[in-house]
C-alpha cells in the first residue's frame, strides 16, 4: 500500500471514529468537501469506482427504488438515477443535502434523484428495493434488525463496513489504482423460515441463521438432516441425496425436487 494511501485512510478512519465527538472540522462553503461532520458519523466521499461497483453488485435497474442512508454529496443516489432508478438520499447535514440537490440538477437527474434532511434511525426506508450505506459497523448493526424485517430480496450494499455475524452474500475488493476505500459488501434480505413447516407427507424443520439454514426433513417416519441457503425468497437445500428448491410466500413454500413438486405450510 502506498504511504500516502495509508495515511489518508488512517486519517479518515480516525475522523469516522471521532464523529460523535465532533473530532473533524466542517468546511464553510458549499463545494463538495473532503469530509464533513455528521450526527452519527463523519461523511467522506465514496470513490466513483466503488459507487459503480456497489450499484453493479445490487444490479440496480430502472425498476428499483434505491435509498442511500447518509447520502453525503449525493453521488450514489445520482449514480442510481443515471441507471434509471428512482433514488432517495437521507442525509442529516443540510449543507450536504443542498450540495447533492445541485449536483442532481447539474447531472440532469433531479426528477429521479431526490434528497431530504433526516435522521436515518428515525426514517422509514421500508419501501426501498436497494439500500446503500457507508457507516461504521456498529451503526450497521443498529440498523440490522430493521433491514432484516424488510421485504425478502431487498439488496443492501455497504462501503467497507460489515454487519457483524450476518456475513455478506458477496464481497468485492477493488485493487487497481489508489482510490482510498476499496471494499463493497452485498447482503440480500432473506425470507424468514425458522421453525416447523407441514408437508403433505411429513414436515420440515428449519433452523435459520440469516441466509443459511440447517434442519430436518421428516417423511414417512424417516428423519434426514438438511443444509441450505436463502437468496431473498428463494430457498434451496439438500436433504440426503435430493435437492429441494422453493419460493417462500408468507406462510407457504412452493417448490420442486427431482421427484416432482412439494408444498410446505406453517
Amino acid at each position: 500500500m502506498k504511504q500516502s494511501h495509508f495515511i489518508r485512510r488512517l486519517a479518515v478512519a480516525v475522523c469516522l471514529l471521532l464523529a460523535i465527538a465532533g473530532g473533524c472540522a466542517s468546511v464553510a462553503d458549499h463545494t463538495s468537501p473532503s469530509w464533513l461532520d455528521g450526527k452519527d458519523v463523519v461523511w467522506v466521499p465514496t470513490p466513483e469506482e466503488l459507487v459503480d461497483t456497489m450499484l453493479d453488485m445490487a444490479k440496480v435497474t430502472s425498476s428499483d427504488y434505491v435509498i442511500d442512508l447518509g447520502s453525503g454529496d449525493g453521488r450514489i443516489v445520482i449514480g442510481a438515477a443515471k441507471r434509471g432508478a428512482t433514488a432517495l438520499g437521507i442525509e442529516y447535514n443540510p449543507k450536504l443535502v443542498e450540495i447533492a440537490r445541485r449536483a442532481a440538477v447539474k447531472e440532469g437527474v433531479a426528477a429521479k434523484a431526490t434528497f431530504k434532511k433526516g435522521d436515518i434511525f428515525e426514517s422509514d426506508f421500508s419501501k426501498a428495493t436497494v439500500i446503500t450505506m457507508f457507516l461504521l459497523s456498529d451503526l450497521n448493526l443498529k440498523l440490522r434488525p430493521v433491514i432484516l424485517d424488510m421485504k425478502p430480496g431487498t439488496r443492501v450494499v455497504s462501503n467497507e463496513f460489515d454487519m457483524g455475524d450476518w456475513r455478506p452474500d458477496q464481497t468485492r475488493v477493488l485493487t487497481e489504482g489508489d482510490i482510498g476505500w476499496t471494499t463493497a459488501h452485498l447482503w440480500i434480505v432473506p425470507a424468514q423460515v425458522d421453525g416447523t413447516w407441514q408437508l403433505d407427507n411429513g414436515q420440515v424443520s428449519f433452523i435459520q441463521n440469516f441466509q443459511n439454514v440447517t434442519g430436518t426433513l421428516t417423511t414417512m417416519g424417516k428423519n434426514v438432516e438438511l443444509t441450505g441457503k436463502l437468496v431473498g425468497d428463494t430457498i434451496s437445500f439438500n436433504a440426503g441425496n435430493r435437492k429441494y428448491t422453493g419460493k417462500v410466500s408468507g406462510d407457504t413454500i412452493f417448490g420442486t425436487h427431482r421427484g416432482g413438486s412439494w408444498k410446505a405450510t406453517r
